[in-house]
């Protein structure tokens, strides 16, 4: 291994010591790598025993004792058994690692210091001796404060510390999680975790670790959040975790796809309303854990994003979207959307050119569904249809979206990601072969267009209403041919028949089948207008496609994915998000169209890349302008502020803050400071008629807009945001002398006690 391609503190003293351990291919005691910012020790047994910061002087060690790293676990599926590895062997000349394990599999793996990461890469498993995933980690840390579970980060945001490990998947198949993970979307539950045990003990009822399922009935997912308490910490995935003490852990894995499998899955396991299904995933040939690939890094936390991860994303050419020329993630690029209500769209242009913003969602022109029926023109082939209301004459999507590009403003949508609904081209009347389903049976006997009496071979699992999400009855279908059908419930005893049957279900058109036809019992979404079937990776890939070629035909530039979680119901969980986007900005890069901005009804690992931001839900269940306060009727604006600002995304204050009769300059001041402290983006709901209405209007556009032009000139320093975010202070911010600066005011009783002066930081 080339001893110039790992970093030192400069001692001459440990270069020697690096010297003598670096030399020919050897069973060693241990090896010690390094970074800018961060070194490693690994053992002759293939773990981590040492992960050390080395940004200073006061070294500092951040791996237990007690519980060292594996470098890599395998993990066969069918046995649910990791193995551990036993043995580790150094290549210097090749940079590479050879892993022994105890089922007598041996990994070769690539370790390859950059600067600001180690780059690691499995390169060989032989033989696999029933290995069917690998996981990287997990890598435990002594670190209690903050956990990313969706990238896979621990972080310590204190001032004497400050300081985070993380790790970033460098493929696609590589995902945040353990190879544990059913369906590679972890469970949506509560964790107890305290982000500070002195300033929020738990109580002796509960420990750290401790798990528990959601709130509500499991359909409203407002009712979801039901804890305010700081100690109970909502998951969005697994790449990190806390163990009994508090510590973080981060992993990754990745899995041989090629093979069909079965899960057991929802996402919600522990509610009655969301029990998992039995469901058959479909294979993926070429898509293995060969070539999975990491990068693990550690840093100081409070540059890592904009020095080390964004570092890693350029270099590693991962997905790279950009806002007004900056990357998304880019605290500077945080900026509102408008979001138009009451459907009369005269000045929703000119309010949203005021107020600096970059994209209206048109959310009260209601969903699009994918229909790839159209071919990309939502309002038809000629753009006859005008949806867009104004006084002067109604618009389609394309005409008006030319109107907002005079003045840089996108227009966007919300639609239902990927259900497919009725009367659509892949649904009905005539469903697509490209369908996602849960299981695949044949027909015992012969039937004509009118049977109803449906005989399978064999009634396993059938009796399981279809989705895992909601269980709506409605959709609970088979497709034979080209025609679906209704069926709920299935005898008990032989010959196993369907129940309740209606034939020629959604418009299609009952035939006759013949014995041994195949019966696939479909996948689905839920219902309250979502209803839908799931299509199978081919024609996901295809529907990607089409939400770009919707953005290149209409002028879209923007997505409100409702319904987002829809991604993991072909068990493919966070791989098919990834997949999913990957195709969609793959697409919009040939059609020549900028990166989609987007948000959606949830975040994962698959979707962290590619979204710039996640306003869901909205009002007081997010943050409440009145009470001071993150969700005033629910726990939601504490949970997603805190899962957010864990994983390095910009928090979402969700729908919100809408201009009114009585709205005043004052609460605008407050929202714009709690934005810009924490790093959140909100959807400004406008409504012409309430706007008007306003006396104050010109002045909180002006309020707002001061705020953005100084947020994008990065004007805001880590000691003023640290202020901003006390919803007990009151700001007000003034332009300055010039373009660059600003005065940003405390005030007390409306006088001001303390002044800043800010300027534009390039950087």
């Amino acid at each position: 291994m080339n001893t110039s391609h790992f970093k030192r503190l400069g001692y001459s003293a440990l270069f020697i010591s690096l010297t003598i351990l670096f030399t020919d291919c050897s069973n060693i005691a241990k090896s010690t790598f390094s970074t800018d910012y961060f070194e490693i020790e690994i053992n002759k047994q293939g773990f981590i025993t040492r992960m050390g910061n080395i940004t200073n002087d006061s070294y500092r060690e951040f791996s237990p004792l007690e519980k060292p790293s594996p470098l890599l676990q395998l993990y066969d599926g069918k046995k649910k058994v990791y193995y551990e590895p036993i043995e580790a062997e150094i290549d210097n000349s090749e940079e590479t690692i050879s892993l022994s394990y105890p089922n007598g599999s041996v990994a070769t793996i690539t370790l390859t210091p950059q600067e600001k990461y180690f780059k690691l890469t499995l390169e060989s498993l032989t033989p696999r001796n029933g290995i069917d995933g690998i996981q990287w980690g997990p890598y435990h840390t002594n670190i209690t404060n903050l956990f990313g579970e969706i990238i896979g980060v621990a972080r310590d945001t204190s001032e004497v510390n400050n300081y985070a490990i993380g790790m970033l998947a460098l493929d696609d198949n590589t995902l945040g999680g353990t190879s544990e993970t059913i369906a590679d979307a972890a469970p949506f539950q509560y964790i107890i975790h305290s982000p500070d045990s002195e300033q929020f003990p738990l109580p002796d009822s509960l420990h750290e670790g401790q798990i528990f399922t959601l709130g509500g009935d499991g359909i409203s997912d407002v009712a979801f959040y039901a804890h305010k308490e700081p100690y109970y910490r909502i998951m969005y995935g697994n790449a990190a975790m806390v163990d009994s003490l508090g510590r973080v852990s981060i992993n990754y894995h990745s899995r041989d796809r090629t093979f069909e499998r079965e899960v057991y899955y929802s996402l919600i396991p522990n509610m009655a309303a969301n029990t998992p299904n039995h469901l058959e995933v479909e294979p993926l040939p070429g898509i293995d854990f060969i070539g999975s690939s990491i990068a693990f890094w550690g840093s100081p936390d409070s540059t890592a994003l904009m020095d080390v991860i964004q570092d890693i994303v350029v270099k590693e050419k991962l997905p790279y979207p950009t806002i007004a020329g900056k990357w998304v993630k880019d605290p500077a690029a945080f900026v509102p959307d408008a979001m138009s209500h009451g459907n009369l769209n005269d000045s929703i242009i000119s309010y949203a050119s005021q107020l600096g913003f970059k994209a209206i969602s048109l959310y009260d022109q209601g969903f699009i569904k994918p229909d790839r029926g159209n071919e990309g023109y939502i309002d038809g082939k000629n753009f006859e249809k005008k949806p867009i209301q104004l006084t002067a004459g109604n618009k389609s999507h394309k005409e008006f979206a030319a109107m907002a590009a005079e003045y840089g403003i996108t227009i966007g949508r919300t639609p239902i990601t990927t259900a497919l609904a009725p009367g659509t081209k892949d649904a009905s009347p005539v469903p697509s072969d490209s369908l996602c389903y849960q299981q695949k049976r044949l027909l015992s006997k012969s039937i004509s267009a009118t049977d109803t009496i449906i005989i399978v071979d064999d009634p396993k699992h059938l009796e399981e209403i279809a989705s895992w999400e909601g269980h709506a009855e409605n959709l609970n279908m088979i497709k034979i041919g080209k025609e679906l059908i209704f069926y709920l419930g299935v005898s008990k005893e032989e010959p196993y028949r369907l129940l309740n049957v209606k034939r020629g279900y959604w418009e299609t058109t009952a035939t006759n089948h013949q014995a041994n036809d195949t019966i696939y019992k479909l996948q689905v979404t839920l219902n309250y207008g979502y209803d839908g079937l799931i299509p199978n990776m081919k024609l996901q890939d295809k529907i990607a496609e089409y939400y770009a070629d919707v953005c290149a035909i209409n002028g879209l530039g923007y997505y409100d994915f409702d319904g987002q979680e829809f991604l993991f119901n072909n068990g493919h969980g966070y791989y098919s998000a990834k997949r999913f986007f990957r195709k969609m900005f793959e697409r919009a890069e040939v059609l020549n169209i900028p990166p989609i901005r987007f948000t959606g009804a949830t975040l994962s690992e698959g979707s962290w890349h590619y979204q710039s931001i996640w306003n869901v839900g909205g009002g007081k269940n997010l943050y409440d302008v009145e009470t001071r306060e993150w969700g005033s009727t629910t726990s939601q604006g504490k949970d997603l502020r805190d899962v957010t600002y864990a994983n390095f995304f910009p928090v979402g204050m969700g729908g919100n803050f809408p201009i009114k009769a009585n709205s005043t300059v004052e609460q605008y001041e407050h929202i714009q400071a709690i934005s810009v402290g924490v790093g959140a983006t909100y959807s400004l709901i406008l409504d012409q008629k309430d706007v008007e209405s306003c006396p104050q209007k010109d002045a909180i556009f002006k309020t707002i807009r001061t705020w953005e032009d100084a947020r994008a000139a990065n004007a805001f320093p880590r000691n003023i945001k640290k202020l901003l975010v006390d919803p007990k202070r009151n700001w007000r911010l003034e332009a300055g002398e010039n373009k660059d600066t600003w005065i940003l005011n405390e005030l007390k009783d409306g006088e001001t006690v303390k002044a800043f002066i800010l300027h534009r930081n390039n950087y």
